[in-house]
């Protein structure tokens, strides 16, 4: 997996974005494995990994926020 964009990761719904995250995490997970064996021959790839899980836990974190907003909006409307 490349580097992820960030509109494409915006119009993913919460399933795709968790199945997203998991598959990132699992692969990350096996690179530091084989770095800490000293098999990995691309160092580069951890640090887009890495990025690539923020990219995502960015995106939940705003849809979190964005519902909070939302329903406390709701509440003070009522």
């Amino acid at each position: 997996m490349a580097r992820l964009d960030m509109d494409e990761l915006r119009n993913l719904d919460e399933e795709e974005l968790a199945y997203r995250l998991n598959n990132v995490k699992e692969e990350l997970f096996n690179l530091r494995f084989q770095k800490s064996i000293g098999q990995l021959e691309d160092y580069n790839r951890l640090r887009e990994l890495k990025r690539n899980v923020a990219r995502i836990k960015t995106v939940q974190s705003q849809r979190r926020l964005a519902a909070r907003i939302a329903e406390e909006e709701q509440g003070n409307a009522q």
